[in-house]
């Protein structure tokens, strides 16, 4: 038996940290996780999976209408926040107790409370309690960034947005990525008047620029206001609860909530890490090598911690590498190129590969497809918005580099494409393959 209480410590209860601990418990190794808010974390309780149930909600706002001209007689329809809140929030529990469930049938010792580092193989529970282990993860995810400014504590972040008592009528929504965008068209969808605010000139930044232009586009038809190179001044909270946005570069705009949505950080503060010699960047990440080996080589860190990639697949393919690779006996490295995304904006982004401007800054030469179409249930609902997806192809391979969509269901089909792009397929292997018709994805292998 070893000298430590456990072999693995893990600290974060979200995804890569349960993904870490299960898969390192079915090489055999004692593993303990400690989370001190609920198993899942972030994806599961507050970000990905009730976002994209609220999306779905959203999108029956449009569907009703457009049925009238598919033959269903529709009557006007009320929208009850209450009822999709607390039916969001009953699925959320659920699966936190599936999450529970495969740990404990893992035999893995969950620890409900907070955990802080204390030495390279030491860690201290909140009541005090100390434990020892061979090797920590830290796995505790990013923390949405909020601004310091006058008033900055009117305003909630995604965390708090999935648990609004009612539904705002007038939402300000600070910040020009996925997840304001995403909350714009949700809110909008559900009828309250939309304004987003951005100290920049720019959404979506590291999209590529047609489909950022498209969505942006789209939204203001929609009634989605837009305020660029508009940094806050600060929030004024009235006597009736509405609050007043004060802006530089703009006029006051009221509203009754203001939802930040300036990116997220590595939540690394109060772990303990710097003491035990933990070298983190100047963002607060924790810095690792490709083996997710920290500066302690004790001690391990994946997912957003680490401030590599965002993304919920990365943060399990992360942790699922570090225990094959360090309790299995199974190096494996992730590999982080052509990692697909999706923005669940109204209508949805899709993306894979390299931009245009990226390949050309590092190809030089490329050839650019597009199609630009209207989805054929569009036309006969008398619904204007276009669709376009765009093809990024490197002229000296004909390699297909980058895929670009925004339209219905953009997400699904990327998927599947994104398959051809990380197997290194050309443009002629589109091109060899049979549409599939009628259907919008077969738009991938016509463009011209």
């Amino acid at each position: 038996m070893s000298d430590y209480d456990y072999d693995l410590f893990v600290i974060g209860a979200g995804s890569g940290g349960v993904r870490a601990s299960r898969i390192a418990a079915s090489h055999g190794a004692r593993v303990a996780v400690a989370e001190e808010y609920r198993v899942g974390g972030t994806c599961v309780i507050r970000g990905c999976v009730p976002k994209k149930l609220l999306v779905y909600g959203a999108h029956f706002a449009e569907d009703l209408k457009d049925a009238r001209k598919f033959g269903w007689n529709v009557p006007d329809c009320s929208f009850d926040w209450d009822v999709l809140r607390d039916n969001v929030l009953a699925e959320v529990t659920r699966l936190e107790g599936l999450y529970g469930q495969t740990l404990d049938s893992h035999k893995v010792t969950v620890l409900r409370t907070r955990a802080t580092v204390t030495g390279p193989q030491t860690v201290r529970l909140a009541d005090g309690q100390e434990i020892s282990a061979e090797r920590i993860l830290i796995a505790t995810g990013g923390w949405p960034h909020v601004p310091d400014f006058p008033g900055s504590e009117h305003a909630i972040t995604s965390n708090e947005v999935f648990h609004l008592e009612t539904l705002p009528k007038r939402v300000v929504i600070a910040g020009g990525g996925y997840i304001a965008n995403e909350f714009a068209g949700i809110f909008n969808e559900f009828g309250s008047k939309v304004t987003i605010v951005n100290r920049g000139d720019t959404i979506l930044r590291g999209y590529d620029e047609q489909i950022r232009d498209r969505l942006l586009q789209i939204s203001m038809t929609k009634g989605i206001d837009f305020k660029f190179n508009a940094p806050f001044q600060s929030i004024e909270k009235k006597e009736d609860g509405s609050l007043t946005v004060l802006l530089d570069n703009c006029e006051p705009i009221e509203a009754d909530a203001v939802l930040v949505a300036t990116g997220r950080v590595p939540n690394t503060k109060g772990l303990g890490l710097e003491e035990v010699g933990i070298e983190l960047d100047e963002q607060g990440a924790i810095k690792v090598g490709d083996d997710n080996q920290s500066s302690v080589p004790s001690i391990y860190a994946v997912g957003d911690v680490t401030n590599r990639i965002q993304l919920t697949p990365v943060a399990i393919r992360e942790g699922h590498a570090f225990a094959d690779t360090v309790f299995g006996g199974k190096p494996v490295l992730v590999d982080y190129d052509n990692v697909p995304s999706a923005v669940f904006s109204h209508p949805p982004i899709g993306a894979v590969g390299m931009t245009e401007a990226q390949a050309r800054n590092k190809l030089g030469s490329v050839r650019i497809y597009t199609s630009d179409f209207r989805a054929m249930k569009n036309v006969l609902a008398g619904r204007n918005e276009r669709a376009l997806y765009k093809m990024v192809v490197d002229e000296a391979t004909d390699r297909v580099v980058g895929l670009h969509m925004i339209g219905p269901d953009a997400p699904e089909i990327l998927q599947a494409a994104a398959i051809a792009v990380k197997a290194g397929l050309t443009k002629a292997d589109f091109d060899a393959t049979v549409a599939l018709h009628p259907s919008m994805a077969e738009e991938l292998v016509l463009m011209k």
